[in-house]
């Protein structure tokens, strides 16, 4: 089976056996057979991995990455779980190798499990795109990006703003960052993480909020280096490739030229969505005659 793929301007063929399982999002994302794929994955399905006496440039849990010949190799586990589900290796800049273990194969319904498949990041960021944890929502037809750590309740707040405000979440876990015609945009991901909510729509950022739990509702400007410092740590970059890290904090660099960063300190009330809303929609909320709102303010 051979298909097509556009993530971002990234256009790809998967050659595969049939019986490999693409998960409904990734489908997503398929192309027209006219579309002209810069790379190549060729998917095998193996009953063992052999193992690598090549050079490890990291290793993890749930990964390890080696030079190839092509590139860069990688083996891709679960975290929790011993052993490995695929091999990832780069023949040359335009095709790699992927091999999956046959045990594996209902689990590439998984989104992350998958997509890790890949290491799409590494096509993404020499391309100017970020992969960016954070749901996706718009609002009056600007993206509001609410970034944070797992758990901490991005999805939530996506949700009360479509309760109270009618906005629309495009992805409760993901976004693709790219810039295109001097203006950075929201993008499709084919992962969104337990919300399920997962679509393709570009929308120009309008704002990227960084959320923080708490009792009372508050929220700040954040400056150039704590904007810098808290995007840095929610976006997927491979740590040991010098030269893909330093691409990345060039474009978190004008990202934050161009686009404000807040800090919410919310709960998940209504209250919270207004007090974030007099920030980013100000027209919507300010008496006549009454001055724009600016640095901090607590609701």
């Amino acid at each position: 089976m051979e298909r097509l793929f556009r993530i971002g301007s990234f256009c790809f063929r998967m050659i595969c056996p049939e019986e490999i399982p693409i998960p409904e999002h990734f489908l997503q994302f398929a192309c027209a057979g006219d579309a002209v794929p810069e790379f190549t994955y060729r998917i095998q399905i193996t009953d063992r991995f052999s193992e690598t006496e090549k050079k490890v440039l990291a290793r993890r849990a749930d990964l390890m990455v080696y030079e190839t010949e092509g590139g860069e190799g990688r083996q891709i586990g679960i975290k929790g779980r011993a052993g490995s589900y695929g091999c990832y290796e780069e023949r040359s800049e335009r095709e790699a190798d992927v091999q999956i273990w046959r045990e594996s194969l209902e689990e590439l319904r998984i989104d992350p499990v998958f997509t890790s498949l890949f290491a799409l990041e590494r096509h993404m960021i020499p391309r100017g795109s970020l992969i960016l944890h954070c749901a996706y929502m718009v609002h009056e037809g600007k993206a509001v990006l609410f970034s944070a750590p797992s758990e901490t309740g991005k999805s939530t707040q996506a949700g009360l703003w479509e309760r109270y405000r009618g906005s629309h979440t495009v992805n409760g876990d993901r976004a693709l960052l790219r810039k295109m015609e001097g203006t950075w945009y929201a993008c499709g991901w084919p992962v969104c993480g337990s919300s399920e909510i997962c679509e393709i729509r570009d929308t120009p950022i309008h704002a990227i909020v960084m959320l923080r739990q708490g009792k009372k509702n508050s929220v700040e400007r954040l400056s150039a280096f704590q904007a810098f410092s808290q995007l840095y740590a929610q976006i997927t970059v491979n740590q040991w490739n010098r030269a893909l890290v330093m691409q990345a904090m060039q474009a978190i660099e004008d990202i934050i030229q161009t686009i404000p960063v807040w800090q919410l300190t919310c709960d998940i009330s209504e209250q919270a969505v207004l007090c974030l809303e007099k920030k980013l929609f100000p027209e919507n909320t300010a008496a006549p005659g009454s001055p724009m709102p600016g640095g901090k303010s607590q609701c």
